[in-house]
């Protein structure tokens, strides 16, 4: 196996994981190590033969912008996601780092060969995109709330829950890979909406809120019933 392979933090999470050490030693042979910074563009909506990546390690945002100009965060992926449309011409959203982000990409077409010669990876490939859907549709489903404070809740909750190694709990402590107007554009609300319930959260016992970013969940529970409401 590899270096970077064995190595890699997320190689027992991430679908290479379903292949036998020379099948993933086969696949890293084709693939190479990108580092991108924060707001550093990855795909752009519109690239023809777009490649796609594992994230290695930080967080992506997949957005789209109206003719007004203004954007919209669709999806958030997190290490162990992939990023790519595969089977597509064209990509259709753009996809901009979040944090300083390390990731393995693999050209489209080499990746859709990989698919074809290894049916495990494409089924894992098949869970993965289910797992994003379903976390896409939890964002969808939070702004349709009316309470803000739930929103907020909510969206702490999935980001404790991405970072996170397992996958019935949260983790206590991580860091947001969003600003705070990255947080009012998916949850719907103001930047000091935001604030607001972040700190008012805070004085409830359910958060801590540890340098800029950092976040520990002291009262899950009291989040979990907070993001609960309607």
């Amino acid at each position: 196996m590899s270096l970077a392979c064995e190595t890699c933090p997320v190689r027992e999470r991430a679908a290479c994981s379903v292949l036998d050490p020379e099948e993933r030693e086969a696949l890293a042979s084709i693939g190479r190590t990108r580092l991108i910074k924060r707001g550093e563009m990855l795909f752009a909506a519109g690239d023809e033969d777009a490649a796609c990546a594992t994230l290695v390690s930080g967080a992506l945002k997949v957005s789209s912008f109206n003719e007004d100009g203004d954007e919209r965060i669709l999806a958030l992926i997190h290490p162990a996601g992939f990023a790519g449309e595969l089977f597509q011409p064209f990509t259709h959203y753009d996809v901009v780092a979040l944090s300083d982000s390390q990731l393995c990409t693999f050209s489209q077409v080499d990746m859709e060969a990989a698919i074809e010669r290894y049916p495990a990876l494409g089924l894992a490939l098949l869970r993965r995109s289910q797992e994003d859907l379903h976390a896409a549709r939890g964002l969808l489903s939070m702004t349709g709330k009316s309470d803000a404070a739930s929103r907020v809740a909510s969206l702490i909750l999935a980001l404790a829950q991405a970072a996170s190694d397992s996958a019935c709990h949260p983790a206590e402590r991580f860091e947001l890979p969003l600003s705070r107007g990255e947080i009012a554009n998916l949850a719907g609300l103001t930047i000091e909406t935001v604030s607001r319930r972040l700190t008012k959260l805070e004085k409830e016992g359910a958060i801590k809120r540890e340098g800029a970013r950092g976040i520990a969940l002291t009262d899950p529970a009291r989040l979990k019933a907070i993001a609960a409401k309607a």
